[in-house]
């Protein structure tokens, strides 16, 4: 079994944690009468939903590149996170329109302690397992997980602000304020979808990687000038955890080829070592070759200053 197909355990960990979360808080609703409880109840929902989809997109994510998807099917992470920060959003118009209602018609809320008590335990349950989803998606690389964790964490600060709302209309007596946090916690998770929608539409649209990526990249290529060489039309993307670089390796005239081959390995062996997770592609040229000044075009306006200077 490799390392992406053990990831799925942690999706059994999301949709047993959502499970549990969810019958607590639907208990905790039902004793108070609490529409902030039953908006947190609605957003654990969407929890288990969430989970489901990250479990299968986990799966597909495993498989070994084929015939048909020769790159492998890393990509299915970033349909996961979409659909989840779609359902986030879903959730969030659900629990604004619910909480409009009760703020024209406020009602008093029957056994607070008790619920508050059962929601309690939920909260802390979905911050423990939102903890081990984070720490997990930074340690594999994983969108899915990310978004799965980021998901309970901010389900998390719903329950906390859901908590502290209840006990404040128990103390007060002030009933305006269960549909208000209900609001507050409908904004809060609405920015929270958007973010993972963005995130997840950047990687289907082949977005280079990060800045700090790409100067390890600048930095591993550094010293090919001390060979006589150089490189230019360097292009990146990201397939879940997989990275793809490519760049042309521009090499004497002189050059035999399994010399300018021996330099191409060197080459991508040391952007491997600086980017991990990486599949590197190199296109050889002379570097003298009229044919390559056509490539420079390639290069983007904020490459200009890494193009060779006899290729110019």
């Amino acid at each position: 079994m490799n390392e992406r197909q053990t990831l799925t355990r942690y999706a059994w960990l999301s949709i047993g944690a959502a499970v549990v979360t969810i019958s607590l808080k639907l208990v905790a609703y039902l004793l108070t009468d609490s529409i902030g409880m039953l908006a947190d109840a609605v957003e654990s929902l969407v929890n288990l939903a969430a989970a489901v989809m990250a479990l299968w997109m986990l799966t597909i994510a495993a498989r070994p590149a084929d015939r048909d998807h020769t790159y492998g099917h890393g990509k299915a992470e970033y349909f996961a996170g979409a659909i989840e920060g779609v359902l986030i959003i879903i959730a969030a118009i659900g629990i604004g329109w619910t909480a409009m209602m009760r703020l024209f018609a406020p009602q008093p809320l029957d056994h607070t302690v008790t619920g508050l008590v059962v929601a309690g335990i939920a909260t802390l349950l979905n911050g423990t397992v939102a903890m081990i989803l984070l720490k997990a998606g930074k340690r594999y690389d994983s969108l899915t997980l990310e978004a799965d964790g980021q998901h309970l964490m901010t389900d998390v600060w719903t329950s906390v602000a859901v908590v502290a709302g209840i006990g404040l209309v128990a103390l007060t007596g002030w009933y305006i304020l269960d549909p208000l946090i209900a609001l507050a916690v409908a904004a809060n998770i609405t920015f929270t979808g958007v973010q993972l929608v963005r995130r997840a539409v950047l990687g289907l649209m082949d977005t280079a990687l990060p800045e700090e990526e790409i100067s390890a990249i600048r930095h591993a290529l550094a010293d090919l000038n001390d060979y006589g060489c150089d490189y230019h039309a360097l292009r990146t993307r990201q397939a879940g955890a997989r990275r793809f670089i490519s760049f042309h390796l521009l090499v004497p005239d002189t050059w035999s080829i399994q010399q300018a081959h021996a330099m191409a390995e060197q080459a991508e062996a040391a952007v491997r070592a600086a980017v991990p997770n990486s599949t590197v592609f190199t296109h050889l040229e002379p570097r003298n070759d009229p044919a390559a000044l056509a490539d420079i075009a390639l290069d983007r306006a904020d490459e200009a200053e890494h193009v060779d200077p006899v290729a110019r």
